[in-house]
């Protein structure tokens, strides 16, 4: 995108403007994403409690908000409605009494599936400039600065569990990874 083109014979100097870059590629993910989590109740954030819901074993509705970075009270309206919806439950602890487990339903679990396949097809669309080769690197280090500044400002280290998700996932050596979820 630098330098001179046809359309714009000087550099613009947005060109090189790291938060323009990002701004424009964070709007168009945040207005495709939107579309695809229709139907979710508190969008990209009910989302990611549903997409926590899926996980096994349960979490507690604590391990959650910390996991997510979302403020318990935030948290506790999200899965009410949610659950309003029939997509997650609260389940007693069996370790716990007094602590509830958020479990996705099967509806919460087929939901979870269309958007995440959605949000794929978004993906995809927003990275499509890009050759696979230079979208997997893409990935790595957007990832590494993400986890960086997660580092410098955390509210958890959300990006130590990943690295633990991802170290778990690995298949044996000399077979390809492929990826799994948002």
């Amino acid at each position: 995108m630098t330098g001179a083109t046809a359309a714009h014979p000087r550099p613009d100097p947005l060109d090189d403007d790291l938060g323009w870059m990002l701004g424009v590629v964070f709007r168009a993910y945040v207005k495709a994403a939107d579309q695809a989590l229709e139907g979710i109740p508190g969008g990209p954030r009910g989302y990611q409690v549903l997409t926590a819901s899926v996980r096994e074993p349960a979490r507690n509705q604590g391990a959650v908000a910390e996991d997510l970075g979302i403020d318990r009270t935030v948290l506790t309206y999200l899965i009410d409605d949610l659950e309003r919806r029939g997509l997650v439950q609260r389940r007693a602890d069996p370790a716990d009494r007094r602590s509830r487990l958020v479990c996705a339903t099967d509806a919460g679990r087929a939901a979870w599936e269309q958007r995440q396949q959605a949000l794929q097809r978004v993906e995809s669309h927003l990275l499509g400039a890009l050759d696979p080769a230079d979208t997997a690197t893409f990935r790595t280090l957007l990832q590494r600065v993400a986890c960086t500044v997660q580092r410098l400002d955390p509210l958890t280290d959300l990006c130590e569990a990943v690295a633990q998700v991802r170290s778990d996932d690995d298949p044996a050596p000399g077979r390809r990874r492929t990826r799994r979820g948002p």
